[in-house]
């Protein structure tokens, strides 16, 4: 495995980190793979060690190159610092596509919680002006081709509604300006054909924090536009999740026999929606 570390700010404390499968004659999918971008959770307070690495391995060892992106968050997250730590990040990716023997039309956003909104947010605002010029990415070079969303943080449903995360994001607004701009960050008002990738979503019944409203909301959305979309609900599983087993235990809700298989399904899903390398 090659690994690669690419700073996004000044002070070094955002980053990108990059798994890349080294290449061999004996393995066929070594030569050109599809990517996945992991976005952790986190409230945009922090991200979550839980939501990075582990997640990103298990997708390199399903055949796919893999991602972190630890964007901006706290005092630092301010709309659209995050969006544009992600596009920055999805811009030197293709840009080193080649090196990183991935195929650069084959790139999949993976976000959990408000890593989900991260991820949603640039599958419906790629072209926003401010993020496409603060990025650099005036082509499309930050566009997804699929998006992974976890439990995601769509809208103003349950966590995203709390003030000091709503706050976090919007923290340069006030007033009207506030108001304008809580309505432009719920994701599901703009899911757009031709603009939208195909997505797929997991969450659990019992999720208290980021309650199944927000994902039925953006699965909704993309029904509407005909976008192609696959969702799941687990009955059982507590919030955070990650992966669901032993290697991102934190509490025993964490445990989930059924939402485990979310990590298997999204590979499938994947696989169907890019192909597989012949």
């Amino acid at each position: 495995m090659y690994t690669e570390r690419k700073i996004l700010s000044e002070d070094g404390k955002y980053f990108v980190d990059v798994y890349v499968q080294n290449e061999s004659p004996e393995i066929i999918l070594s030569h050109l793979r599809p990517m996945v971008v992991v976005l952790p959770g986190g409230g945009y307070m922090m991200t979550s060690d839980r939501e990075a690495e582990p997640i990103a391995l298990s997708y390199l060892a399903a055949g796919f190159n893999a991602a972190v992106v630890r964007y901006r968050v706290g005092k630092d997250a301010a709309w659209p610092n995050p969006q544009v730590d992600a596009s920055e990040a999805l811009k030197y990716i293709r840009a080193n596509a080649a090196r990183f023997l991935t195929d650069p039309d084959k790139i999949a956003l993976c976000g959990f919680s408000a890593g989900g909104h991260l991820a949603a947010s640039l599958g419906v605002h790629w072209n926003d002006p401010e993020i496409q010029k603060r990025s650099g990415c005036l082509n499309g070079e930050n566009r997804p081709n699929a998006l992974v969303l976890g439990y995601p943080v769509i809208n103003d449903h349950g966590l995203f509604y709390n003030p000091a995360s709503m706050g976090t994001l919007l923290r340069n607004y006030s007033g009207e300006d506030y108001d304008r701009m809580y309505g432009y960050v719920c994701c599901e008002k703009y899911v757009k054909a031709g603009v939208t990738p195909p997505s797929f979503i997991f969450s659990t019944w019992t999720d208290e924090t980021v309650p199944i409203a927000n994902s039925l909301d953006f699965a909704a959305a993309l029904n509407a536009e005909h976008i192609p979309a696959e969702i799941h609900i687990f009955q059982k599983g507590n919030h955070g999740l990650g992966l669901a087993d032993f290697r991102t235990y934190c509490v025993p809700a964490n445990l989930n026999a059924d939402a485990v298989k979310w990590m298997k399904l999204s590979c499938n899903w994947l696989w169907n929606l890019f192909g597989r390398v012949a």
